[in-house]
Protein backbone atom coordinates (compact mmCIF):
# COMPACT_ATOMS: atom_id res chain seq x y z
CA UNK A 1 0.00 0.00 0.00
CA UNK A 2 1.26 3.65 -0.99
CA UNK A 3 -0.35 5.99 1.86
CA UNK A 4 1.41 9.13 -0.30
CA UNK A 5 -0.74 11.49 -2.43
CA UNK A 6 0.79 10.80 -5.96
CA UNK A 7 3.35 7.86 -7.83
CA UNK A 8 6.39 9.29 -9.85
CA UNK A 9 8.28 7.42 -12.20
CA UNK A 10 11.46 8.42 -15.10
CA UNK A 11 11.35 6.85 -17.89
CA UNK A 12 13.03 7.45 -21.78
CA UNK A 13 11.36 8.09 -24.60
CA UNK A 14 12.23 8.77 -28.44
CA UNK A 15 12.06 11.73 -30.55
CA UNK A 16 13.35 11.43 -33.98
CA UNK A 17 17.16 9.77 -33.26
CA UNK A 18 17.32 11.18 -29.64
CA UNK A 19 16.14 10.00 -26.61
CA UNK A 20 14.44 12.15 -24.00
CA UNK A 21 13.60 11.92 -20.37
CA UNK A 22 10.52 12.36 -18.89
CA UNK A 23 8.73 11.91 -15.38
CA UNK A 24 5.23 10.61 -14.95
CA UNK A 25 3.35 11.94 -11.75
CA UNK A 26 -0.01 9.86 -11.22
CA UNK A 27 -2.50 10.40 -7.86
CA UNK A 28 -1.57 7.15 -6.00
CA UNK A 29 -4.23 4.71 -4.65
CA UNK A 30 -5.32 5.83 -1.39
CA UNK A 31 -4.79 3.11 2.29
CA UNK A 32 -6.67 0.10 1.81
CA UNK A 33 -6.12 0.00 -2.03
CA UNK A 34 -8.96 2.58 -2.25
CA UNK A 35 -8.67 4.08 -6.24
CA UNK A 36 -8.39 8.20 -6.38
CA UNK A 37 -10.27 9.82 -8.77
CA UNK A 38 -8.10 10.06 -11.98
CA UNK A 39 -9.24 13.10 -14.45
CA UNK A 40 -9.11 11.38 -18.49
CA UNK A 41 -7.38 14.69 -19.04
CA UNK A 42 -3.48 14.56 -18.67
CA UNK A 43 -1.34 17.71 -18.04
CA UNK A 44 1.97 17.92 -20.04
CA UNK A 45 4.07 20.64 -18.90
CA UNK A 46 6.56 22.17 -21.43
CA UNK A 47 9.78 23.41 -20.68
CA UNK A 48 10.92 26.77 -22.30
CA UNK A 49 13.86 29.12 -22.17
CA UNK A 50 17.22 27.25 -20.69
CA UNK A 51 15.95 24.90 -18.15
CA UNK A 52 15.14 21.40 -17.45
CA UNK A 53 12.34 19.30 -16.37
CA UNK A 54 12.29 21.01 -12.72
CA UNK A 55 12.23 24.61 -13.97
CA UNK A 56 13.04 27.69 -12.10
CA UNK A 57 12.18 27.22 -8.06
CA UNK A 58 11.47 23.71 -8.60
CA UNK A 59 8.10 25.23 -10.15
CA UNK A 60 7.39 22.39 -12.76
CA UNK A 61 8.66 19.27 -9.93
CA UNK A 62 5.73 20.74 -7.18
CA UNK A 63 3.05 21.94 -10.00
CA UNK A 64 3.43 18.27 -11.16
CA UNK A 65 2.78 16.92 -7.63
CA UNK A 66 -0.09 19.38 -6.82
CA UNK A 67 -1.98 18.61 -9.89
CA UNK A 68 -1.68 15.00 -9.38
CA UNK A 69 -3.20 15.55 -5.92
CA UNK A 70 -6.15 16.73 -7.35
CA UNK A 71 -6.07 13.52 -9.98
CA UNK A 72 -4.57 14.74 -12.97
CA UNK A 73 -1.66 12.78 -14.56
CA UNK A 74 1.34 15.40 -15.24
CA UNK A 75 4.43 14.35 -17.48
CA UNK A 76 6.99 17.08 -17.37
CA UNK A 77 10.38 16.02 -19.51
CA UNK A 78 13.66 17.27 -20.68
CA UNK A 79 13.31 18.57 -24.77
CA UNK A 80 15.93 17.38 -27.12
CA UNK A 81 19.27 18.91 -25.96
CA UNK A 82 18.30 20.21 -22.81
CA UNK A 83 18.54 18.37 -19.04
CA UNK A 84 19.41 14.36 -19.77
CA UNK A 85 17.71 14.27 -23.22
CA UNK A 86 20.45 13.73 -26.17
CA UNK A 87 21.08 15.88 -29.04
CA UNK A 88 21.49 19.67 -29.56
CA UNK A 89 19.10 22.49 -28.01
CA UNK A 90 16.72 23.20 -30.55
CA UNK A 91 14.53 26.70 -30.71
CA UNK A 92 11.31 26.65 -29.45
CA UNK A 93 9.83 27.70 -33.07
CA UNK A 94 11.45 24.09 -34.00
CA UNK A 95 9.82 21.63 -30.58
CA UNK A 96 6.66 20.00 -32.72
CA UNK A 97 8.89 16.69 -33.28
CA UNK A 98 9.69 16.80 -28.97
CA UNK A 99 5.85 17.81 -28.25
CA UNK A 100 4.53 14.98 -30.63
CA UNK A 101 6.94 12.45 -28.96
CA UNK A 102 6.13 13.27 -25.46
CA UNK A 103 2.21 13.18 -25.72
CA UNK A 104 2.73 9.44 -27.60
CA UNK A 105 4.45 8.62 -24.66
CA UNK A 106 2.63 10.45 -22.15
CA UNK A 107 -0.66 8.46 -23.76
CA UNK A 108 1.07 5.27 -23.60
CA UNK A 109 2.50 5.62 -20.16
CA UNK A 110 -0.90 6.33 -18.81
CA UNK A 111 -3.30 4.32 -21.32
CA UNK A 112 -6.67 5.93 -19.85
CA UNK A 113 -5.99 9.51 -20.82
CA UNK A 114 -8.49 10.83 -23.61
CA UNK A 115 -7.11 13.96 -24.25
CA UNK A 116 -4.06 16.52 -22.75
CA UNK A 117 -3.55 20.17 -21.76
CA UNK A 118 -0.13 21.61 -22.57
CA UNK A 119 1.07 23.58 -20.05
CA UNK A 120 3.59 26.24 -21.17
CA UNK A 121 5.85 29.28 -19.46
CA UNK A 122 7.55 31.49 -21.69
CA UNK A 123 8.50 30.43 -25.13
CA UNK A 124 7.17 27.02 -23.94
CA UNK A 125 3.84 28.78 -24.10
CA UNK A 126 4.78 29.82 -27.49
CA UNK A 127 5.91 26.56 -28.90
CA UNK A 128 2.78 25.25 -27.59
CA UNK A 129 0.29 27.80 -29.75
CA UNK A 130 2.28 26.84 -32.73
CA UNK A 131 2.09 22.78 -32.68
CA UNK A 132 -1.77 22.62 -31.26
CA UNK A 133 -3.78 23.02 -33.76
CA UNK A 134 -1.79 19.94 -35.71
CA UNK A 135 -2.68 17.25 -32.90
CA UNK A 136 -6.19 16.55 -32.12
CA UNK A 137 -5.06 14.97 -29.21
CA UNK A 138 -4.65 18.57 -27.62
CA UNK A 139 -7.79 19.81 -25.62
CA UNK A 140 -6.66 22.45 -23.65
CA UNK A 141 -3.80 25.07 -23.19
CA UNK A 142 -2.62 26.88 -19.83
CA UNK A 143 -0.22 29.54 -21.11
CA UNK A 144 2.05 31.69 -19.02
CA UNK A 145 4.17 34.91 -20.14
CA UNK A 146 3.80 33.87 -23.67
CA UNK A 147 7.25 35.13 -25.56
CA UNK A 148 6.52 37.66 -28.17
CA UNK A 149 9.80 39.09 -28.07
CA UNK A 150 10.95 41.47 -31.11
CA UNK A 151 12.99 44.43 -30.49
CA UNK A 152 10.84 46.91 -31.73
CA UNK A 153 7.75 45.31 -29.66
CA UNK A 154 10.38 45.09 -26.93
CA UNK A 155 10.89 48.94 -26.88
CA UNK A 156 7.29 49.96 -27.11
CA UNK A 157 6.80 47.93 -23.88
CA UNK A 158 9.79 49.73 -22.42
CA UNK A 159 8.33 53.39 -23.31
CA UNK A 160 4.61 52.44 -22.51
CA UNK A 161 5.56 50.50 -19.11
CA UNK A 162 8.85 51.45 -17.90
CA UNK A 163 9.69 55.03 -19.05
CA UNK A 164 5.66 56.30 -18.52
CA UNK A 165 5.97 55.29 -14.56
CA UNK A 166 9.53 57.04 -14.45
CA UNK A 167 8.06 60.20 -15.51
CA UNK A 168 5.22 60.02 -13.24
CA UNK A 169 7.34 59.67 -10.51
CA UNK A 170 8.58 62.14 -7.88
CA UNK A 171 11.31 60.11 -6.49
CA UNK A 172 13.14 59.92 -9.93
CA UNK A 173 12.29 63.89 -10.38
CA UNK A 174 13.96 64.33 -7.41
CA UNK A 175 16.91 62.07 -8.35
CA UNK A 176 16.86 64.63 -11.51
CA UNK A 177 17.01 67.69 -9.51
CA UNK A 178 19.70 66.77 -6.91
CA UNK A 179 22.04 65.10 -9.61
CA UNK A 180 21.73 61.78 -8.90
CA UNK A 181 20.26 61.05 -12.74
CA UNK A 182 22.63 60.93 -15.58
CA UNK A 183 20.83 62.91 -17.65
CA UNK A 184 22.73 62.41 -20.94
CA UNK A 185 22.93 59.16 -20.92
CA UNK A 186 19.29 58.93 -19.94
CA UNK A 187 18.16 60.73 -23.05
CA UNK A 188 20.43 59.01 -25.28
CA UNK A 189 18.86 55.67 -24.19
CA UNK A 190 15.37 57.33 -24.39
CA UNK A 191 16.40 57.96 -28.12
CA UNK A 192 17.95 54.93 -28.98
CA UNK A 193 14.53 52.94 -27.25
CA UNK A 194 11.97 55.59 -29.18
CA UNK A 195 13.98 54.55 -32.23
CA UNK A 196 13.68 51.15 -31.78
CA UNK A 197 10.63 51.16 -30.92
CA UNK A 198 8.94 52.75 -34.69
CA UNK A 199 10.93 49.25 -36.31
CA UNK A 200 9.13 47.50 -38.49
CA UNK A 201 7.10 44.38 -37.03
CA UNK A 202 7.93 41.01 -37.67
CA UNK A 203 5.27 40.05 -39.59
CA UNK A 204 5.25 42.93 -41.96
CA UNK A 205 8.60 41.30 -43.16
CA UNK A 206 7.25 37.91 -43.71
CA UNK A 207 5.41 35.55 -41.80
CA UNK A 208 7.31 35.69 -37.93
CA UNK A 209 6.68 33.37 -35.00
CA UNK A 210 4.14 36.10 -33.80
CA UNK A 211 1.98 35.97 -36.63
CA UNK A 212 1.95 31.96 -36.37
CA UNK A 213 1.49 32.07 -32.46
CA UNK A 214 -2.06 34.46 -33.25
CA UNK A 215 -3.24 31.48 -36.34
CA UNK A 216 -2.46 28.74 -33.74
CA UNK A 217 -4.44 30.25 -31.22
CA UNK A 218 -7.65 30.72 -33.82
CA UNK A 219 -6.97 27.70 -35.41
CA UNK A 220 -6.58 25.51 -32.17
CA UNK A 221 -10.26 24.71 -30.96
CA UNK A 222 -10.05 24.19 -27.37
CA UNK A 223 -10.11 26.22 -24.22
CA UNK A 224 -7.44 28.60 -23.22
CA UNK A 225 -5.62 29.92 -19.64
CA UNK A 226 -3.73 33.03 -19.81
CA UNK A 227 -1.55 33.82 -16.69
CA UNK A 228 -0.05 36.99 -17.20
CA UNK A 229 2.71 38.57 -14.06
CA UNK A 230 1.99 41.71 -13.12
CA UNK A 231 5.57 42.75 -12.42
CA UNK A 232 6.85 41.31 -15.93
CA UNK A 233 8.07 42.95 -19.49
CA UNK A 234 7.50 39.48 -21.55
CA UNK A 235 4.19 39.05 -20.46
CA UNK A 236 3.39 43.36 -21.06
CA UNK A 237 5.50 42.59 -24.02
CA UNK A 238 2.29 39.76 -25.23
CA UNK A 239 -0.67 41.87 -24.02
CA UNK A 240 0.82 45.12 -25.89
CA UNK A 241 1.31 43.29 -28.83
CA UNK A 242 -2.18 41.40 -29.13
CA UNK A 243 -3.88 44.48 -28.44
CA UNK A 244 -2.10 46.75 -31.26
CA UNK A 245 -1.53 43.88 -33.68
CA UNK A 246 -4.39 43.04 -36.67
CA UNK A 247 -3.80 38.85 -36.40
CA UNK A 248 -4.53 39.48 -32.51
CA UNK A 249 -7.31 41.00 -32.76
CA UNK A 250 -10.33 39.91 -30.63
CA UNK A 251 -8.38 36.63 -30.11
CA UNK A 252 -7.87 37.42 -26.17
CA UNK A 253 -11.85 38.30 -25.65
CA UNK A 254 -13.04 35.22 -26.77
CA UNK A 255 -15.58 33.52 -24.24
CA UNK A 256 -13.44 30.08 -24.67
CA UNK A 257 -10.11 31.88 -22.87
CA UNK A 258 -10.03 33.04 -19.26
CA UNK A 259 -7.57 34.91 -18.05
CA UNK A 260 -5.99 35.65 -14.39
CA UNK A 261 -3.29 38.46 -13.84
CA UNK A 262 -1.10 38.04 -10.87
CA UNK A 263 -0.56 41.55 -10.03
CA UNK A 264 2.95 41.96 -8.54
CA UNK A 265 4.31 38.36 -9.85
CA UNK A 266 7.81 38.66 -11.81
CA UNK A 267 8.25 36.11 -14.99
CA UNK A 268 8.76 32.85 -13.07
CA UNK A 269 6.66 33.08 -10.14
CA UNK A 270 9.45 32.87 -8.00
CA UNK A 271 7.98 33.45 -4.62
CA UNK A 272 5.76 30.57 -2.97
CA UNK A 273 2.66 32.26 -3.05
CA UNK A 274 2.73 33.37 -6.63
CA UNK A 275 3.64 29.36 -7.45
CA UNK A 276 0.89 28.37 -4.85
CA UNK A 277 -1.52 30.32 -6.51
CA UNK A 278 -0.52 29.66 -10.64
CA UNK A 279 -0.94 26.15 -9.31
CA UNK A 280 -4.33 26.93 -7.71
CA UNK A 281 -5.57 28.65 -10.49
CA UNK A 282 -4.59 25.77 -12.74
CA UNK A 283 -6.09 23.00 -11.30
CA UNK A 284 -9.43 25.02 -10.81
CA UNK A 285 -9.76 25.77 -14.25
CA UNK A 286 -8.99 22.11 -15.36
CA UNK A 287 -11.54 20.95 -12.80
CA UNK A 288 -13.98 22.88 -14.63
CA UNK A 289 -13.11 21.74 -17.80
CA UNK A 290 -12.46 18.20 -17.58
CA UNK A 291 -14.69 15.20 -17.95
CA UNK A 292 -13.51 12.91 -15.25
CA UNK A 293 -14.35 9.08 -15.31
CA UNK A 294 -17.71 8.29 -13.89
CA UNK A 295 -17.90 6.11 -10.70
CA UNK A 296 -14.58 7.62 -9.10
CA UNK A 297 -14.51 10.32 -6.28
CA UNK A 298 -12.42 12.88 -6.78
CA UNK A 299 -10.51 14.91 -4.10
CA UNK A 300 -11.79 18.65 -4.07
CA UNK A 301 -10.22 21.60 -2.58
CA UNK A 302 -7.16 20.37 -1.76
CA UNK A 303 -3.92 21.91 -0.37
CA UNK A 304 -1.56 22.87 -3.44
CA UNK A 305 1.13 23.69 -1.68
CA UNK A 306 4.35 21.57 -1.65
CA UNK A 307 3.95 18.02 -0.74
CA UNK A 308 3.80 14.29 -1.05
CA UNK A 309 7.24 12.26 -1.11
CA UNK A 310 10.62 12.85 -1.78
CA UNK A 311 12.15 11.41 -5.19
CA UNK A 312 14.39 12.30 -7.15
CA UNK A 313 12.97 15.14 -9.43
Amino acid sequence: MNPLPFDEEAFFFDAGRERLVGIVTTPAPLPGGVATAASSLGVLVVVGGPQYRVGSHRQFVLLARALAQRGYAVMRFDCTGMGDSSGTEQAFTDRDGDLRAAIDAFTKHVPTLTGVAIWGLCDAASAALLYAPSDERVRQLVLLNPWVRSEAGLARTHLKHYYGSRLTDPAFWGNLVRGRVGVFRALKDFVATLVASRGRRDDEAGLGFQARMARGWSRFGGDILLICSGDDLTAREFVDHAERDAEWSGLLAQSRVERCDLADADHTFSRAEWRDRVAQTTADWLDRRATHSPGLRRRSGTDLRSGGPRVPA
